[in-house]
């Protein structure tokens, strides 16, 4: 008696499959093509960053905290990473960083320019800002659906479905920190004569760095929160093994695996925290 009626019912589901339909069809070079690119980058980066011995990471990773907090804070972080490589967990942890780069440097290609539109342009804001409320209120598992029907499963889809949950943070703070730079300081510019690019680099960006290194921070975050998430459309890496151990029962790998994947954001997390400090310090 109180059930919606039937014919005011409207499905947008068989529109939306004629358009993926369509685009298999007609957009197959391009997809493709992005799959070779990515293929590339994966391959490239991943090669680079298993020639590092080990212990290099560890000590690189010690530098890099003490310079950036103290010798405490080096300490904790390298024995994070050492931990990984204890739990026999290191080769994986390479992969999963791969993807994780990955997803990040294609964020920051797309989001950085794409920030900075609609920082200049009311039309493009209201158009964007829209997509992305919605990209991030759009449940994670949903973005595996459109990257597995146009680029099937492995390293690739799992690389799309990263990108795309976690790029909306990186845009929106980019917007963020160039529409809100000192208008005094956009008036001396412009009043010594400088041109709308000399304006973007020389003064925007270098002041809005710690706003866009956030994004990048909490983009960087989003991407590991979706880690485990890529391991079911066949990505590898950390978060497969935590989804094995689901499969399976098996609490201590699934726990072990789990705590290897907070080791690791939380080693990226303070990087990008305390590279962002140091930039806010010099601006």
């Amino acid at each position: 008696m109180f059930e919606f009626p039937d014919f005011l019912r409207f499905e947008i589901s068989e529109p939306i499959d004629k358009v993926v339909q369509w685009m298999l069809l007609n957009w197959d070079a391009a997809f493709e093509a992005i799959r070779r690119i990515i293929l590339v980058m994966f391959n490239g980066v991943e090669s680079f960053l298993s020639i590092i011995p080990w212990w290099l990471y560890i000590i690189g990773l010690f530098i890099i905290g003490w310079k950036l907090y103290n010798v405490k804070a080096g300490i904790i972080l390298s024995m994070m990473l050492t931990a990984i490589g204890l739990f026999g967990l290191w080769d994986l942890m390479i992969y999963t960083l791969v993807i994780v780069i990955i997803s990040v440097i294609v964020s920051i290609l797309i989001g950085l320019p794409t920030g900075i539109l609609m920082a200049k342009s009311e039309l493009a804001k209201k158009i964007i800002m829209p997509i992305l409320d919605g990209m991030q209120t759009m449940p994670s598992f949903v973005y595996l659906l459109p990257a597995i029907m146009f680029f099937s499963f492995g390293r690739v889809p799992a690389i799309i479905a990263t990108t795309t949950y976690a790029i909306a943070p990186l845009i929106k703070l980019t917007y963020l920190g160039i529409s809100t730079v000192n208008k005094e300081v956009i008036e001396a510019g412009k009043s010594f004569g400088s041109t709308s690019m000399q304006m973007l680099f020389k003064i925007e960006i270098p002041q809005s760095l710690s706003s866009i290194m956030t994004g990048v921070n909490q983009t960087t975050m989003m991407a590991m929160a979706m880690v485990v998430i890529s391991s079911m459309i066949g990505a590898e890496g950390i978060g497969e093994q935590v989804l094995i151990s689901i499969r399976r029962l098996e609490v201590g790998k699934g726990f072990q695996a789990g705590l290897a994947i907070v080791f690791l954001a939380i080693i990226l997390d303070r990087i990008l925290q305390g590279s962002a400090k140091k930039l806010k310090e010099r601006a």
